[in-house]
C-alpha cells in the first residue's frame, strides 16, 4: 500500500515538473533529470496529507545537507549591543513590545518627523478647519460640511482647500 502512495507521489511530482517544463521551456530530459535528482535527495513530497518531503520524514535515508556558515560570536555580540542601544529588545511577557516603544525618551529616535508645527499654528489650522466644516462629526466618517451642507458655503471645484501659511 505504501508503494502505491510513493508511486502516486512520484507521478504527481512528474506532472508538476512537466507543467513547469512547458512554462520554462525545459526539455523532457532536463525534467527527468531534475526529478531523479529530487528523488535521490529526498526533495519529493511524501504520500498523504503531511505536507512533508521524504527527507523530512526519513532523514536517516538521505545524506546530510551541507552546514550553512553562521555568524561569528563577535558579530552576534555587536548586533546585540546595537539592539540594546536602540531599545529594540522586547520587554518580558507575551506582548512583544520593545523597550523603545515603552520608553521612547530613553532611546535615540529612528523616525524623525518631516515637519513640526508650533502650538499656535496647530490652533490656527484647527480654527480654519472648524470654519470650513472640515472637522469629523462624532464616530462617523463624515465632516461637518458633509453632515450639514446648508451651514457652509459651497466651495468652487477648481480651488483646493489650503492650510494657513507657516
Amino acid at each position: 500500500m505504501k508503494q502505491v502512495h510513493i508511486v502516486s507521489a512520484i507521478l504527481l511530482a512528474t506532472a508538476a515538473l512537466g507543467a513547469q517544463a512547458q512554462d520554462v521551456g525545459q526539455s523532457r530530459a532536463q525534467v527527468q533529470a531534475e526529478l531523479s535528482a529530487a528523488q535521490r535527495s529526498g526533495n519529493v513530497m511524501a504520500a498523504g496529507e503531511t505536507g512533508l518531503t521524504l527527507r523530512e520524514l526519513f532523514p536517516e535515508r538521505y545524506a546530510a545537507l551541507p552546514a550553512v556558515a553562521g555568524k561569528t560570536r563577535s558579530q552576534v555580540l555587536a548586533e546585540l549591543t546595537e539592539a540594546q542601544r536602540k531599545g529594540e529588545l522586547p520587554l518580558g511577557g507575551e506582548a512583544g513590545i520593545a523597550m523603545n516603544q515603552v520608553y521612547p525618551d530613553r532611546y535615540p529616535s529612528t523616525v524623525r518627523t518631516a515637519m513640526t508645527m508650533t502650538r499656535a499654528e496647530v490652533k490656527a489650522e484647527l480654527a480654519e478647519a472648524r470654519r470650513n466644516g472640515d472637522v469629523l462629526v462624532g464616530d462617523s466618517s463624515l465632516t461637518l460640511r458633509e453632515e450639514f451642507p446648508q451651514r457652509y458655503p459651497q466651495r468652487r471645484a477648481s480651488v483646493a482647500p489650503t492650510v494657513a501659511a507657516r
